[in-house]
């Protein structure tokens, strides 16, 4: 093809519109930077009619009533819990500022929140009830006891906790929970701990010391719970705990300095050990009178 035939189609396609490739490119470049002008102009648009439509509702709130808030959102201090229930809302408005007050009213309690709210310096104690296989036989204790069931894709595994709570001054509270996973399950276990604390009643029932101060029981208490069966005996001062381990767990929890127990029963099975020694201290608020 000859030189002038090429200068012939390069004519006819610059009469027919058609750029050459630098210059499309060129108009490639200036696209982009149109397109976002366009955008912004769009944004800029929306923006004052979002405006526009934001203006009387804000003229209505100016003029609407503000609505009454409660004390601590007043203060500037907000909880360290928001309350849900209507005992919750007292305890935060300070209706109740003591844990006994709550419990002496026969209010039941719903929320975890209300106990560490009212008592900051709560304890807990794990009650080993699980074991495995230990070497050369016996068990060794677990925190947890893994259960299984059958399933047809296989074993199913569920883990149960015991955990009591309490303040060591008369206040003490048990709850068992089961999950699949150990932490959850112990979790669970301390807020229902918290949601079954109880008050419990000292003196000093012990004819050996008579010094009319709680550091004892006032009088001797009889507990059963499935075959464990727990009797608390008053002890002098200077005596201490003679239990054994887990059940030394809850009566220090308690708030018991001296004491006598005995168990008889299936003892090794912990859950009704806990249990029954928990019976025994609720038995104690029984009584009629001040003693």
């Amino acid at each position: 093809m000859t030189t002038e035939k090429l200068e012939k189609e390069e004519r006819d396609d610059a009469d027919r519109g058609q750029r050459p490739a630098e210059v499309e490119e060129q108009a490639a470049a200036d696209i982009q930077p149109a397109v976002e002008e366009i955008k912004e102009g769009q944004k800029t648009e929306v923006k004052e009619e979002v405006k526009q439509e934001a203006q009387p509702e804000e003229k209505l709130a100016e003029t609407a009533p503000e609505k009454p808030k409660d004390d601590w959102r007043r203060k500037g201090a907000a909880p360290a819990w928001i309350p849900k229930t209507e005992l919750g809302r007292d305890i935060v408005a300070g209706k109740y500022t003591d844990i006994f007050a709550v419990l002496d009213t026969g209010k039941i309690i719903l929320e975890a929140g209300i106990v560490d709210y009212l008592i900051p310096n709560l304890k807990q104690e794990i009650i080993y009830i699980g074991g495995t296989p230990g070497k050369g036989g016996g068990i060794k204790r677990t925190a947890t006891r893994i259960t299984t069931r059958m399933h047809k894709s296989g074993r199913r595994y569920n883990s149960s906790s015991l955990v009591v709570v309490g303040n060591e001054d008369g206040v003490i509270g048990i709850g068992k929970e089961s999950s699949k996973e150990h932490r959850q399950a112990i979790e669970k276990a301390v807020n229902q701990a918290k949601l079954a604390i109880i008050k419990v009643k000292r003196g000093c029932g012990s004819w050996e010391c008579n010094c009319q101060t709680g550091h004892s029981l006032p009088f001797k208490v009889v507990s059963k719970h499935g075959s464990v069966r727990v009797t608390l005996n008053p002890a002098p001062k200077g005596i201490g705990i003679v239990a054994d381990e887990e059940s030394k767990k809850i009566l220090k929890l308690a708030g018991i300095k001296d004491v006598w127990a005995s168990c008889e029963g299936q003892t090794s099975t912990r859950i009704n050990l806990a249990f029954a020694v928990f019976e025994a201290l609720k038995k104690l608020s029984t009584v009629k009178g001040d003693l």
